[in-house]
């Protein structure tokens, strides 16, 4: 969809432009309050859609909730790892509930997410500004949800904790 190719297009400009840092996407604190509005309208979506079937094959989503302080007290490669983490299980959760779901509606929102998800996986693996890259044997809090909106509440709650402060917390790095 539109949404989902102007994210991946606007993260591989940034990319591009600036050799893989988050320079100009952190900066600019409009993109990132763009995805939130996203991920809410997803989840708004996904809530009207109709006969959503309940998950025999549970999700397994990360628990994203954080303390602030908690949060500002973690390195931001740190940060950067627990939000890969994080996206790791969402991607995986939305992949294995699109195989479950044959309804028009919420299939076409579970891979609007899917894309979300993996663009912003795919990107935060750019991140790094240290040697070594992320390894993807981290293990997250976690539970295990049958409910098709609870991936999309989890996804908007990722985007809107960890992953904002997260931006703005490389802004304060990067934006001088």
């Amino acid at each position: 969809s539109p949404p989902g190719l102007l994210l991946l297009t606007s993260f591989l400009l940034h990319v591009k432009e600036d050799r893989a840092s988050p320079t100009r996407l952190v900066c600019d604190n409009r993109l990132i309050q763009k995805y939130i509005e996203e991920a809410k309208d997803m989840e708004t979506r996904v809530g009207q859609c109709q006969a959503l079937p309940v998950l025999s094959c549970p999700a397994v989503l990360p628990l994203v909730d954080f303390t602030l302080q908690q949060w500002k007290s973690k390195l931001n490669e740190t940060k950067r790892r627990e939000i890969l983490c994080d996206l790791a299980l969402l991607v995986g959760a939305a992949a294995g509930a699109q195989g479950q779901v044959s309804e028009e509606c919420g299939a076409r929102q579970l891979s609007q997410l899917y894309r979300h998800a993996n663009s912003f996986f795919l990107l935060l693996q750019t991140f790094s500004w240290k040697a070594g890259h992320w390894e993807s044997s981290c293990s997250p809090h976690s539970t295990e949800q049958t409910h098709i909106t609870s991936i999309f509440l989890t996804y908007r709650q990722l985007v809107q904790g960890k992953l904002r402060f997260f931006f703005e917390d490389l802004a304060k790095v990067l934006c001088k």
